[in-house]
């Protein structure tokens, strides 16, 4: 099996630069930039890591796939909203290449694949950090990402626990499955409750979402939408491996322990701050699709589903 020797990372966001930072001194590193400035940066100044790792990183970055010569892999990481443009991007190029997926949602590797045949890998990732600069990324929550062959094309298991290796020698968690889909699905419901919630109520995930002890307490409402995803999951033939409500609790527990002014900002929560277009579709949307494929009522994610979208629209 052919060894990764290169790796480009395409879209160099939070997540993007903490793996650009730690898989560049194990591999060689490159990245496939929108912007001519964050290119030219990459380049002048290489990629710092604070945090929960101290790294300094060479990059050769650009914004032409071909000035950067063939890959093994390529790792798009940015938000969904943007997978279809980075797929653009390295169009007809990087014929060898493997590609790994890691966003939040369903239905980004389906497009992916319209613009190539590379093998893809599905994955997913709580890891978390805050990107200072183009050339800076603090590394705050350093869990595990979970990747698996995407079940519509033709990467391997085989190949995936290479690229496991490959994160662990860099300092990164990571797991490798044989079929991630009940990985997807835990994080899905996951981010489905806490995200949408969030965006709705400028709350970070603190540990109001985790309470159920009096009537008013948002817990209530992120237990309601888990077990109703955790209905149309079954559904689906998909059988979870964990709880999202664990996952939940586990997480701002996780948070308070950092400090009592540490709470991770969703990321949904961050777009509606920035007036941003968020995942709602590929997120608590492709819930709802799935629960009209099943026939299963989903009345709470319908409903999170068009009030984030409605404060989209209301953008001023």
């Amino acid at each position: 099996m052919r060894e990764i020797e290169k790796v480009c990372v395409v879209g160099a966001g939070a997540i993007g630069s903490l793996l650009v930072g730690h898989l560049g001194n194990v591999t060689d590193m490159a990245v496939l930039a929108r912007r001519d400035e964050h290119a030219k940066a990459l380049n002048d100044e290489g990629l710092r890591v604070s945090g929960k790792s101290e790294l300094h990183t060479k990059v050769r970055a650009a914004t032409d796939a071909a000035e950067l010569g063939e890959v093994d892999l390529v790792i798009i990481a940015s938000k969904a909203l943007a997978v279809e443009a980075c797929a653009q991007l390295i169009d007809g190029h990087f014929p060898n290449a493997h590609v790994l997926m890691i966003q939040n949602g369903l239905g980004c590797e389906e497009r992916v694949s319209r613009f190539g045949d590379w093998p893809i890998i599905s994955g997913v990732t709580f890891m978390s950090g805050t990107r200072h600069s183009d050339t800076h990324v603090e590394y705050e929550l350093d869990t595990a990402t979970w990747m698996g062959p995407w079940a519509g094309g033709s990467a391997t298991y085989e190949y995936v626990r290479q690229v496991e290796e490959l994160f662990i020698r860099s300092g990164l968690k990571a797991e490798a499955y044989e079929d991630l889909l009940p990985h997807q699905w835990s994080k899905l419901i996951f981010n489905s409750a806490v995200n949408s919630i969030s965006a709705l109520t400028d709350l970070p995930h603190v540990r109001a979402f985790a309470v159920q002890d009096n009537l008013e307490d948002l817990g209530h409402l992120v237990r309601a939408m888990m077990d109703e995803a955790k209905r149309i999951a079954t559904a689906r033939g998909v059988t979870l491996a964990d709880d999202p409500w664990v996952m939940n609790v586990r997480a701002v527990n996780q948070g308070a322990t950092s400090g009592e002014d540490y709470a991770h900002i969703p990321s949904m929560l961050d777009d509606v701050r920035s007036k941003r277009l968020t995942e709602i579709d590929w997120i608590t949307g492709a819930i709802v699709r799935e629960a009209h494929k099943t026939g299963i009522p989903a009345p709470y994610h319908e409903t999170l589903y068009r009030l984030v979208k409605a404060r989209e629209q209301g953008y001023g």
